[in-house]
């Protein structure tokens, strides 16, 4: 991937970082999961979280393999100092200026934009019949949803978006989570879901605008609008748990096994 293209994400994410939450495709790509603070474990060690460990609270056969965890650790603080010194301020005064309705119609925008991250990924898991809807959905929001700013395929035709992306269908191919990340400015990730994120940025029209700082102004907008929508929720999840770095460890890992394994996700 070209160094131009690398910084397009990393500063696009840096709008984002920790806040993204367990949302519909419509609100959230691949990044950090803020957990329901009331599913938060209380408390735990770092010793009951070694390399595979099987944890009671996660789904069955899932591992923690956390051979990193210094380094995990490292990235975790970071992010969080980045989250609340600037993407959380950043975000409190865009949403002051930009109405609800602008806000939900940008969402929706780059919600259309993304299709093909979505339609690609239902195909590699056989899912024909949801990759049929994300095309249509895509056809009747850029023509009758202006450029997909309004959502009248939902509204109006009851077809709801899915939500998927290439590191669900590398799991669903059988590939395993492998070592636990915590990556800088994208949050807690696998290395399966990581290389899904490089797919996905493949399959994402922004990475293709030009010139280049039209393209990081516009994910930077992208980033900007969906964190505005999350504000405080970080906060909450971090404050409900008794060491949030296992915390958001665990919730992340059960969080993507139930998305592969196509188990219902609470909102």
């Amino acid at each position: 991937m070209k160094p131009l293209t690398w910084l397009i994400i990393v500063l696009a994410v840096m709008t984002a970082g920790c806040t993204a939450s367990k949302k519909t495709a419509a609100n959230r790509e691949h990044s950090l999961v803020v957990p329901n603070p009331t599913a938060m474990p209380s408390q735990a060690s770092d010793d009951e979280f070694d390399l595979l460990d099987d944890d009671p609270n996660l789904p069955a056969g899932v591992k923690i393999s956390d051979p990193l965890k210094p380094l995990n650790r490292a990235m975790f603080n970071f992010n969080d100092k980045l989250y609340l010194w600037v993407i959380e301020p950043g975000a409190k005064a865009y949403k002051k200026i930009a109405p609800h309705p602008v806000r939900v119609g940008i969402r929706n925008f780059f919600n259309n934009l993304t299709t093909p991250v979505r339609f690609v990924s239902c195909h590699l898991q056989s899912k024909h019949k949801a990759a049929g809807r994300e095309l249509h959905r895509f056809a009747y929001n850029t023509t009758f949803g202006v450029l997909g700013f309004g959502d009248p395929a939902k509204d109006k035709l009851g077809l709801e978006s899915t939500d998927e992306d290439l590191g669900q269908a590398l799991g669903k191919g059988g590939v395993g989570n492998g070592v636990y990340l915590v990556l800088p400015l994208f949050g807690p990730s696998t290395v399966r879901d990581t290389l899904g994120l490089v797919g996905d940025q493949f399959l994402n029209p922004v990475r293709y605008i030009n010139p280049t700082e039209a393209s990081i102004a516009v994910s930077a907008t992208k980033y900007t609008n969906k964190a505005s929508f999350n504000i405080g929720e970080y906060e909450s999840a971090k404050e409900a748990s008794y060491d949030p770095y296992i915390a958001f460890r665990q919730i992340y890992l059960e969080y993507r096994s139930n998305q592969v394994e196509d188990r219902k996700v609470e909102e």
